[in-house]
């Protein structure tokens, strides 16, 4: 009997082990965390060795706290699933168990109340319950941080730590962290030098506002200085930081020195320039300054709109001198100190130039001039010398030596400062020379008027000026209102133009005159006018004929012909007794041999002359004429001498026949007509041997 009691103690411990052994297991993570507003997976995983099918699964949350009750939000066993409809997350919530041996429940959107612990138990009817818990952590990104310094200046006097700037970070879960930082340096709390004020506000979304204020005392050194907050706060995926913008503060400090100093214009003044001269004082804000001249109060209309500067426009070399600024910094009142500083001002200038002699200046041919050229000036100078723009000479002397026309113009004198640009000055000397005038140039312009009209330009050099008169010497032509004339600008000359009408080939005469005698000169002007080609003509060599047919006198014809025309002309006879000749030029004759007893003589035909023609040709004609009529008179003296026979017989009564006066006549014509020539010798009554 006791052994059976034995054995049947041992199998009731063995089904009581066997029992224990069938227990359930729940595997699920102890944290998960989800930005706000995402979508959360709470995963719960769990074993057991009955049937899953046959698992009662329930999931609660439970707000942190140990005191705190849970809510059930699931129910599901083998009959169906249930969601608690009077959660905080109903509406928001779905599970998933579609794994055997694994349910998920899932929220969406997730919201900042659902920072909570949720709870996952399973069980079955014959097996005691298990469960897991997880907590879920929510977070919210901040915004970026905004920083803003104060709007006033912050003095290095001030006792006391002073605010400079706050920033402020909204929207934040769980509470962001601001560190401030200067030049990328860390600040942190000091007492009596340093200090951060934090004021931290819950919306009425639940999310975190701080708003952090930065204490200190500043100094000179922190006016470069840029200063900035960062925040720091969590995410699920760790930490994360933020920065502000970077901002500078305005600093009050005494100022330690003043400079005074000249800004406008860059390097050496000169008379008329504007001049701005600046007292730069090292503190902050700029105290009040105060400037002197020599010595004397500057009158405020030449300070600057910002009282800083002196403002001198076009200066003078009065402005010249000693200026000084003076600041008198009421920024710390235990430190009050008077700063003073001072500069030279140089107005430099160059007076007018002096030329000696004073201008204008007559010179006679050959005669020398030296002049001088001077300018009073505060600077080093340099002086040079120019005729009409050309380079002559330098230095303050110009030296004429054997003056002549060429020495006649307009003579500068210009005096410069090389340390200087700009500041020059120059003075003119016109120097004329007395003489002759001289044609220097006689040109001829086509008008193009279509009228072939000329304008001929006379340019005549001389002093006194010369007036200039025209001439026309082939024409008789009135210029009166052709030409015009001026005299050359400065003197020393003139110029006259003459406007004629190029219809032939004309020769125009300039002339100049002025006390000191004259100047001409010819210019030949060629016609406009298209050229024609005249008709030919064919001209018969003139012949002389002796007629003695009519008694006590003999007549020497000289004749010639062309085919075109015929002509003759009657004899003329003079006032006077004795022979006479009527010569008309433009004709070139030569006497040829006697071909008969009555004498004739062949003639060549006469060359057509120019009216422009040499003096020679008409030298050569009278000759020939002279020639001619000698023959003659040797003919007729031959004649007298009965050395000559009559052609007939017996002689000739030259009494019968009366005439008061002897006459030979001889005219020419050109060989623009028929040519005749007769020569007619008539002697008074002479009896007969």
């Amino acid at each position: 009997m006791a052994l059976s009691g034995f054995v049947l103690a041992g199998l009731y411990i063995l089904v009581l082990a066997s029992q224990s052994l069938a227990t359930i297991e729940i595997n699920m993570e102890d944290r998960v965390e989800v930005l706000l507003g995402k979508q959360v997976e709470i995963s719960c995983q769990y074993k057991m060795d009955s049937d899953p099918s046959t698992a009662i699964i329930q999931w609660y949350t439970k707000p942190a706290g140990s005191n705190s009750q849970r809510q059930r939000i699931f129910y599901k066993d083998n009959t169906g699933a249930i969601l608690d409809q009077d959660s905080s997350l109903a509406g928001r919530v779905t599970v998933d168990d579609s794994i055997p041996g694994s349910v998920v429940l899932i929220v969406e959107p997730v919201q900042l109340e659902d920072e909570l612990l949720f709870i996952c138990h399973v069980n079955t009817a014959t097996e005691d319950g298990k469960e897991g818990m997880t907590q879920l952590r929510v977070f919210s990104k901040p915004e970026v941080p905004k920083i803003q310094g104060v709007h006033n200046g912050i003095s290095v006097s001030e006792k006391d730590p002073t605010q400079i700037a706050t920033c402020q970070v909204k929207n934040g879960y769980p509470l962001p962290n601001i560190t401030w930082y200067r030049d990328h340096t860390p600040l942190y709390m000091k007492e009596g030098e340093l200090g951060v004020t934090n004021q931290v506000t819950r919306d009425t979304n639940n999310l975190y506002t701080v708003i952090s204020a930065l204490h200190m005392k500043v100094k000179k050194e922190d006016k470069d200085a840029f200063f900035y907050c960062e925040s720091s706060y969590f995410v699920p995926e760790g930490t994360r930081m933020t920065e502000s913008d970077r901002i500078k503060i305005t600093v009050h400090y005494p100022s330690t020195s003043v400079e005074l100093r000249q800004v406008l214009p860059e390097g050496l003044v000169k008379e008329g320039d504007t001049v701005e001269i600046r007292c730069f004082a090292d503190g902050n804000p700029t105290p009040p300054l105060t400037f002197k001249h020599n010595g004397e109060d500057l009158n405020e209309q030449l300070l600057t709109d910002d009282q800083q500067g002196v403002v001198l426009r076009e200066a003078t070399r009065s402005d010249g001198g000693k200026y000084t600024c003076t600041a008198l910094d009421f920024l710390d009142p235990e430190t009050l100190e008077e700063l003073e500083n001072h500069m030279e001002l140089s107005v430099h200038y160059l007076d007018e130039t002096v030329v000696v002699p004073k201008s204008p200046v007559v010179l006679s041919q050959g005669s020398s001039l030296q002049a001088t050229c001077n300018a009073l000036s505060s600077l080093d100078t340099y002086t040079v010398w120019f005729k009409d723009g050309q380079y002559v000479s330098d230095g303050h002397t110009l030296k004429i030596s054997n003056a002549s026309m060429d020495t006649f113009g307009t003579y500068q004198c210009l005096v410069t400062a090389p340390k200087l640009p700009g500041l020059q000055s120059q003075s003119f000397l016109e120097v004329f020379v007395q003489g002759q005038p001289q044609i220097t140039d006689v040109r001829e312009e086509d008008l193009q008027d279509g009228e072939n009209s000329v304008n001929i330009t006379c340019v005549v050099q001389g002093y006194p000026t010369p007036s200039i008169t025209w001439d026309l010497p082939d024409q008789e032509q009135d210029l009166n209102g052709l030409s015009s004339s001026m005299e050359i600008p400065g003197g020393g000359g003139a110029i006259s133009t003459l406007t004629v009408k190029a219809t032939s080939k004309l020769s125009v005469v300039c002339e100049a005159v002025n006390e000191f005698g004259k100047d001409s000169r010819v210019h030949k002007i060629e016609s406009m006018e298209p050229e024609t080609t005249p008709l030919p003509t064919t001209t018969t060599p003139p012949t002389i004929v002796f007629d003695t047919t009519t008694p006590g006198s003999v007549q020497i014809g000289l004749s010639s012909t062309t085919e075109t025309d015929q002509s003759s002309v009657a004899p003329e006879s003079n006032a006077t007794a004795g022979p006479s000749i009527k010569f008309v030029p433009e004709i070139n004759a030569t006497a040829g041999p006697s071909t008969k007893s009555g004498g004739s003589v062949t003639v060549k035909p006469p060359r057509r002359v120019h009216k422009e023609g040499s003096g020679v040709i008409i030298a050569v004609l009278i000759i020939c004429v002279l020639l001619l009529a000698i023959l003659g008179s040797v003919l007729y003296f031959l004649y007298k001498k009965g050395k000559i026979p009559c052609g007939r017989s017996g002689k000739q009564d030259l009494t019968k026949q009366k005439s008061n006066k002897d006459a030979i006549v001889m005219e020419m014509k050109t060989d623009k007509s028929d040519e005749a020539v007769l020569l007619q010798g008539v002697n008074g009554e002479k009896k007969a041997p």
